[in-house]
């Protein structure tokens, strides 16, 4: 074998393994983990057993392949490939591709300078927070969004997150940084790296 073709099978072979090994970690397998553990919280959410005694962990492997698999009914319109990491301790970041036309078009006032004139198309957006949760109730505060790797203004991050978390109970849709109360009588998520516990 030449030094060429040593070199060649040196640098692709590991490049090859690590992409069948992230591969290897989104699998219907772990989306199926992912919702039986979800269906488990809310069963436990419905029992009158003492708060703080059940924790129930969750993998970011988990979510991501619920994501892949499972989640694309459910997400809204104009949102796709969504995917989480669990940095740790407590700080995620949430990456998705995002259709920022209806958006652009809605919003432009069709001045030369205006953000929403400029903007358009699918787009990967990237959020990094920190998500803090406390006697059943969370808050998600953002440290960094960017739009393609371009900065992007938390004004213009709201609207985004207003898009597409309207809802006919809430035609407000949701604020960055507001509270909320946590579901199934979670009292904390504990987030390290790779996974969150949710505590009930």
């Amino acid at each position: 074998m030449s030094h060429r073709a040593r070199w060649i099978v040196a640098t692709v072979l590991p490049v090859l393994a690590l992409a069948s090994l992230r591969a290897a970690t989104v699998s219907p397998q772990s989306a199926d983990a992912f919702a039986a553990k979800v269906e488990l919280i809310r069963r436990q959410g419905d029992t009158s057993e003492k708060a703080g005694a059940r924790r129930t962990p969750l993998t970011q492997d988990e979510l991501n392949s619920w994501f892949t698999y499972r989640a694309q009914p459910l997400l809204p319109e104009g949102v796709t490939q969504p995917q989480i990491t669990a940095v740790g301790p407590g700080q995620l970041s949430g990456q998705a591709v995002v259709d920022l036309g209806a958006i652009g078009k809605r919003r432009s006032t069709g001045r030369l300078f205006d953000p929403w004139s400029l903007i358009g198309g699918r787009v990967p957006l990237t959020v990094t927070g920190i998500l803090h949760t406390r006697d059943g109730m969370g808050r998600f505060e953002v440290q960094s969004a960017e739009v393609s790797g371009v900065p992007l203004p938390k004004a213009v991050l709201q609207e985004l997150v207003t898009q597409y978390s309207r809802t006919p109970e809430r035609p407000e849709g949701l604020r960055l940084d507001g509270t909320f109360a946590l579901p199934a009588s979670i009292r904390e998520i504990e987030v390290g790296q790779g996974q969150a516990v949710v505590v009930q």
